[in-house]
């Protein structure tokens, strides 16, 4: 039976959809210790999870839904490093170190999440060191992706560039439609000048330049890629 968020609420990561491509993929007695630490809960749209320089309470395993992860300086500018998919890990990093959360995470649509308290978390791998290979494997991805944010900021010459490389991986990760070469958009124009280090002017005029050239055609939310080859030379250069 579907929740208040429309979404079907697990009860249980032994009997979760994701645990076969997420975190909690990990050997049947270690699960049943895992369960048995969680408290899940169910979110909407826009709440916080935590936020930067806080300090790390637990971790959270995204069970259902999308959260975008985000950095803030300060005078205020805010980049999006990365979106959250179900089956992923967040606040790692902080928990194992004990230092102050580095991102803020934000629901981008309803999700369900499962917290850990830090000591339980830490209790769990010290009795389960087998699963330090999820863990290490949750730290590497988000190494990679880091890094690939990086050269999307910074090292991207132009907007078109960069908003090229990021409608490429939405149409790669993203939120799939029962058409081909379709996907859900996570972002408002605001928050994609976020994604990509530039202004919310500079994306309508640059999506709209797309479409003008018939690379891409975007009805709501739904984005559909209609020149995969003009992009991905685009994304590049």
């Amino acid at each position: 039976m579907k929740g208040p968020y429309g979404f079907e609420a697990n009860d249980s990561c032994q009997s979760c959809k994701h645990r076969e491509n997420g975190f909690c993929q990990m050997p049947p007695a270690a699960l049943k210790d895992f369960d048995a630490i969680t408290f899940s809960s169910s979110y909407p749209k826009g709440a916080f999870l935590f936020m930067e320089k806080q300090t790390p309470r637990g971790i959270y395993i995204l069970c259902e839904g999308e959260m975008k992860l985000s950095v803030s300086s300060n005078e205020g500018k805010t980049l999006i490093l990365r979106i959250a998919k179900a089956g992923e890990i967040l606040g790692l990093e902080s928990a194992l170190s004990g230092n102050p959360y580095e991102l803020t995470a934000e629901t981008l649509r309803p999700c369900q999440v499962a917290f850990i308290r830090r000591d339980a978390f830490l209790q769990f791998l010290t009795k389960h060191p087998e699963v330090y290979l999820a863990v290490m494997s949750q730290l590497g991805s988000h190494y990679q992706i880091a890094c690939e944010q990086l050269r999307t900021v910074g090292l991207s010459a132009s907007a078109p560039e960069k908003l090229a490389r990021l409608l490429l991986n939405f149409s790669a990760t993203g939120q799939e439609t029962k058409e081909r070469n379709q996907v859900k958009m996570p972002l408002t124009h605001e928050e994609i000048a976020s994604f990509i280090g530039t202004t919310r002017e500079t994306v309508t005029r640059t999506l709209s330049d797309f479409k003008a050239k018939h690379l891409v055609q975007v009805q709501g939310s739904t984005l559909t890629i209609q020149n995969r080859g003009g992009l991905e030379n685009l994304a590049s250069l």
